[in-house]
């Protein structure tokens, strides 16, 4: 009865022929799957007796190779007569797909430029960590406890500590751990590290808790800067951010310098230069003023250079910071801060070109 079964199947197998996958697929799970006739034949063979085994055992080895090379032979049909649909449906005559240039963001492209400008003037580049302690990101640079950085609503604190242990020698051992809310501290981690001339910059990300809007964000882009050497006066301070300006904005711009406090800084002052919109003008961008404030700079507080292990009665120096993001919307005319920070493509293709 057995062999009277894989007769009747063979015959089947041997007069099947299909050019449909699907029906080929068919195929294989009626014949060759965990479910199929050839599953079931070999459970029935088991019970058998020893004699018919010898004769239905190779018969049934031959039914079994039978239908896996029946499906082998069809499944290469299908496939080559699919491959060469496919090839005939190949327009050889259309433009490839060629490659996509990609482009730098505006953001780094501003930053590179800014680092480009003070390298003719000797300025190396430093950097350092974004999550710091408070030797470094307050103490050092002569924030009081209670000035009004180390309040929560303007400093993402990761873990609150004692900040009595701010001198040198018990700087971050159980003070507050902080995002760093600009980058002086890389200024501090420079002075402690070694002995004047310094003459360097500091681009990097800082992070300020505030409300997102057009104008501000929790995260944004610095470059501050440092020059400590002996008989630094604020005429070198002024001369190297003019030509900074005129190098950036280019000749005619008008820089002005009004006094202002920060603590790590005396004297201190704000720089504005001329609106590059309105051209001093008055627009919205400069609200009607004609000025627009790019920066705060002064000379470096002698408490400062003495918190770092440096003789303040030999050595003076100056420092000034800048927010990449508003020397962007000057340059490029961007009037929302989140544009810098939303991955849009179509803001960002505004950018690409030929040399990246």
């Amino acid at each position: 009865m057995l062999q009277d079964q894989i007769t009747q199947y063979t015959e089947e197998i041997n007069a099947f022929d299909t050019n449909n996958a699907a029906e080929l697929e068919q195929f294989r799970i009626r014949f060759l799957g965990t479910k199929g006739i050839i599953k079931d034949i070999f459970d029935e063979f088991k019970a058998v007796s020893p004699e018919e085994k010898r004769t239905l055992g190779k018969v049934l080895n031959q039914f079994k190779q039978l239908a896996e090379a029946k499906y082998q032979t069809l499944n290469e049909t299908i496939a080559a007569s699919q491959d060469t649909a496919v090839a005939n449906d190949l327009d050889l005559t259309l433009p490839g797909e060629g490659f996509e240039i990609g482009t730098r963001h505006p953001l780094a492209i501003v930053r590179r430029e800014i680092i480009e400008i003070f390298d003719k003037l000797g300025f190396s580049v430093a950097e350092g960590p974004e999550i710091e302690d408070d030797w470094h990101n307050f103490s050092a640079l002569n924030f009081p406890e209670e000035h009004p950085a180390r309040d929560m609503q303007d400093t993402f604190f990761i873990k609150k500590g004692d900040n009595s242990l701010s001198s040198q020698e018990g700087k971050g051992e159980a003070g507050d751990i902080a995002l760093r809310t600009h980058t002086s501290s890389v200024q501090v981690r420079m002075m402690e590290a070694g002995q004047p001339p310094f003459r360097a910059l500091m681009p990097g990300r800082v992070y300020r808790n505030e409300a997102i809007s057009a104008r501000a964000h929790c995260f944004f882009h610095q470059v501050e800067g440092l020059y400590v050497d002996e008989k630094v006066s604020f005429a070198d301070l002024k001369q190297t951010l003019f030509y900074f300006v005129q190098e950036l904005y280019g000749e005619g711009t008008k820089v002005r310098f009004r006094p202002s406090y920060f603590p790590f800084t005396e004297p201190s002052a704000e720089m504005d230069i001329s609106c590059t919109i309105c051209k001093g003008a008055g627009c919205q961008m400069c609200k009607g003023s004609g000025w627009v404030e790019i920066l705060g700079c002064g000379m470096v507080d002698p408490n400062v250079l003495e918190n770092c292990g440096i003789d303040s009665k030999k050595y003076s120096g100056f420092a000034f910071g800048m927010g990449i993001e508003r020397i962007a919307n000057l340059k490029f005319e961007i009037k929302d801060l989140r544009l810098f920070s939303e991955n849009d493509v179509r803001f960002l293709k505004q950018y690409q070109s030929a040399t990246i």
